[in-house]
C-alpha cells in the first residue's frame, strides 16, 4: 500500500505546508483568527488546533514517545488560545513527525495498530499502512479548510500543490 518513502514525502509535504500557513496566519489579527466562518470546527484557529491535535494524538500512537494530548477530542478546538502558542507547538510536533518520518523502515508499515478512540468509545484495529494514510488525508483534509476560510477572509492562502513542493521543503 505504502512505503517508508511515501511516508517521508507526506512528512515533508506537512512541514512545507505548516511553514507557508504560519507566517500567514501569524500575520491576522486574532479576532480574525477566532471568528466563526461557517466551518465545521468554526474558526481557522480551531480548526488549525483541531488540526494539530489529531497530529498529536496519531503521533502518540506511531510513536511511543510522542505524548497524547491533555485535551479529548471534543476540546481539541481549543488546544491553544492564541497563534502563538498554536505556532510553537506546531513547529515542536512538525519535527517529530519527519523524525518519526525518517526512520521508519518498511517493516514497520506491515501489521495492525490497536487504540482506544474516545470518539468511538471504543478499542479500535487498523492496518498500520491505513492508520497512516488516514493520518496524512486527515491533516490535508483541514488545512484545505483553512485554506478556504483564509481566501474568504481576504488572505493570501499558500500554495498547496503537492507537486510544487520544493526538494529542500
Amino acid at each position: 500500500m505504502i512505503d517508508p518513502a511515501f511516508v517521508r514525502m507526506m512528512a515533508q509535504y506537512n512541514t512545507w505546508q505548516n511553514n507557508q500557513l504560519k507566517p500567514v496566519l501569524e500575520a491576522m489579527d486574532h479576532d480574525d483568527l477566532i471568528r466563526d466562518r461557517g466551518a465545521f470546527f468554526g474558526s481557522i484557529l480551531a480548526t488549525a488546533n483541531h488540526l494539530l491535535w489529531g497530529d498529536t494524538i496519531w503521533m502518540s500512537r506511531f510513536d511511543p514517545s510522542v505524548e497524547a494530548p491533555a485535551v479529548t477530542g471534543a476540546r481539541s478546538t481549543d488546544l491553544h488560545p492564541t497563534i502563538t502558542s498554536w505556532s510553537a507547538d506546531r513547529f515542536r510536533m512538525d519535527g517529530k513527525i519527519r523524525f518519526w518520518a525518517d526512520g521508519l523502515r518498511a517493516l514497520d508499515l506491515k501489521g495492525d495498530l490497536t487504540w482506544f478512540s474516545g470518539t468511538m468509545d471504543c478499542n479500535m484495529t487498523t492496518p498500520v499502512a491505513s492508520s497512516i494514510v488516514h493520518f496524512f488525508n486527515h491533516q490535508t483534509h483541514h488545512r484545505g479548510q483553512i485554506h478556504a476560510m483564509l481566501t474568504a477572509a481576504g488572505q493570501k492562502a499558500p500554495v498547496s500543490d503537492l507537486l510544487f513542493m520544493p526538494k529542500d521543503a
